[in-house]
């Protein structure tokens, strides 16, 4: 990388909080609610969709609907799944508030996610992140693979000399298209065999010389 970093971007899932088990319980009840499908979602078979675009997810979960009606059962289960999580939020992983705390001390922080609008909010306000960034993208907003999204995120913050912290191979995938170094957070979803920084917990950012990724 060439000069200083200027920013950290962040994934969600499986890199700042786990939500598999609210999110399983809100499309469940959505699929119920709002299908004659017998379909149970369990945490398991989300933590794999996790980092995927919505399209791909209702490809995945619903490809025994048309099209059509795969978006509009999707459309319905995110909008269970962000009010669920208003009152029901995800985990964060242990250290996440306190390193985005000191982090934001010395980079602006901003979030790029695969998910839908409206997702990133309920992050930032249920477990008080808001304070710590700056910026955040979705594929919900950009409509966009997570590469497109990555540099939006950036050309709107004139961002030059970023790093992205994420926990899967679509991650990883994207950070080469948008031409940004990657650091793989192991403790996550996915797997990145190639991966050439890695941190066990979150907590390992405080000690990596980011300017050198």
């Amino acid at each position: 990388m060439d000069g200083m970093t200027d920013g950290i971007i962040f994934d969600v899932d499986g890199t700042l909080w786990d939500s598999t088990d609210s999110v399983a319980e809100s499309w469940n009840l959505a699929v119920r609610e709002h299908s004659s499908l017998d379909l149970v979602i369990d945490g398991p078979v989300l933590s794999g969709l996790f980092g995927k675009t919505m399209n791909e997810i209702a490809d995945a979960l619903f490809y025994m609907l048309p099209e059509k009606e795969r978006m509009e059962l999707l459309a319905v289960c995110f909008d269970y799944e962000n009010r669920y999580l208003e009152e029901k939020p995800g985990k964060l992983y242990e250290g996440v508030f306190e390193t985005m705390k000191a982090l934001s001390e010395k980079y602006p922080l901003f979030i790029a996610s695969n998910c839908q609008k409206g997702y990133i909010e309920v992050l930032l306000k249920t477990c008080g992140l808001s304070p710590f960034v700056t910026d955040h993208l979705c594929f919900g907003e950009t409509q966009a693979p997570k590469s497109v999204t990555i540099r939006t995120l950036m050309e709107r913050n004139h961002l030059k000399n970023v790093v992205y912290v994420g926990d899967t191979q679509g991650d990883a995938d994207a950070c080469r298209d948008a031409g940004v170094p990657f650091i793989f957070a192991e403790y996550g979803f996915g797997e990145v065999p190639d991966a050439k920084v890695r941190i066990a917990r979150i907590t390992d950012l405080l000690s990596l010389n980011l300017s050198e990724q």
